[in-house]
């Protein structure tokens, strides 16, 4: 597209025009959606006017304004970089969106799209015990979008966001301090529970790195601008959540409960661990392969993570 520059920036005019052109290109790069959008068109807007600093959501009669020439080569460059480097658009914009809250991300850390969201806005109900919520730890919290979430949908909570990334920890605090959360959301450096002694929660949420050997394999270059830290967890994705497993009871309060993410692992853990009793969620608006377990009916199935 670089020969083609000066030309582009001649005949096209208006920001309708650079969403078609977009799209266009994504369709010849053979962009992958799956990291805030699942289709061209609403890539394709988010990208056009997210690089001229306008809202999503603006009045769609702005699609017919024209660009200015500084406008147009950073759309350019933009949508280049989108389709050619298959760069995930919310680095390049440095925001992406969970339970409807904007994040600063980049590519020290993943790009929020866990299915956990819907387990929070519901307040884990049925599965968290009755009462208050006193104490949550967001474990491997990566740009910290789940345990902030946490935070807004329990208030009175002190929540702990732990990950032995120190630049994911980076992401995390400025998430903190963008919300405005620095009294009651602490930013941890620990592997797993290591830094954690002492530390007792009524509710652990994790999206681990959970990937398996052939999954990671197949996935779309976009996935491949994502930390390597954060996805992969040996030959069927569980070398991480079995460690949670093994360790979490010491950190739970006796009715506390341990919400976990495994994606496509999910197979591999029931093939595993037939009697351990996890319950799996069931999501309205896509996703899978989230489980829960309580404190209670994990204990006597420790021995079996070891």
């Amino acid at each position: 597209m670089s020969t083609e520059t000066e030309q582009i920036r001649q005949d096209l005019q208006t920001i309708r025009d650079y969403i078609r052109l977009a799209m266009t290109h994504f369709q010849k790069h053979s962009v992958f959606y799956g990291h805030g959008t699942d289709n061209a068109w609403d890539e394709a807007v988010q990208l056009v006017l997210n690089a001229v600093h306008l809202p999503w959501d603006a009045n769609p009669a702005i699609l017919d304004a024209k660009l200015t020439q500084d406008e147009r080569i950073k759309v350019l460059d933009f949508i280049r970089r989108r389709a050619e480097e298959r760069i995930p658009l919310p680095y390049l914009v440095g925001e992406a969106w969970f339970l409807g809250m904007p994040f600063y991300v980049d590519e020290r850390v993943l790009i929020p799209r866990s299915p956990i969201a819907e387990l929070i806005e519901q307040e884990f109900d049925p599965w968290l015990r009755p009462g208050q919520v006193d104490r949550i730890l967001d474990l491997c919290t990566g740009s910290g979008c789940i345990g902030i979430a946490c935070a807004y949908a329990f208030p009175e909570a002190e929540v702990d966001l732990a990950d032995i990334s120190t630049d994911a920890l980076d992401v995390a605090q400025s998430n903190v301090e963008r919300h405005e959360l620095n009294g009651r959301v602490q930013v941890i450096e620990s592997d797993l529970f290591n830094a954690l002694k002492g530390k007792r929660y009524d509710l652990i949420v994790s999206n681990p790195p959970y990937v398996d050997l052939q999954d990671l394999s197949n996935m779309p270059a976009e996935f491949h601008h994502e930390p390597a830290l954060a996805l992969g967890s040996g030959d069927q994705g569980l070398d991480i959540t079995r460690r949670i497993l093994r360790e979490a009871c010491e950190y739970l309060d006796d009715e506390g409960l341990l919400v976990v993410e495994v994606g496509n692992s999910e197979a591999h853990l029931i093939e595993l661990y037939p009697e351990v009793p996890f319950m799996w969620a069931e999501f309205e608006k896509g996703g899978n392969g989230v489980f829960m377990i309580s404190a209670r009916d994990l204990r006597p199935h420790i021995s079996l993570f070891q």
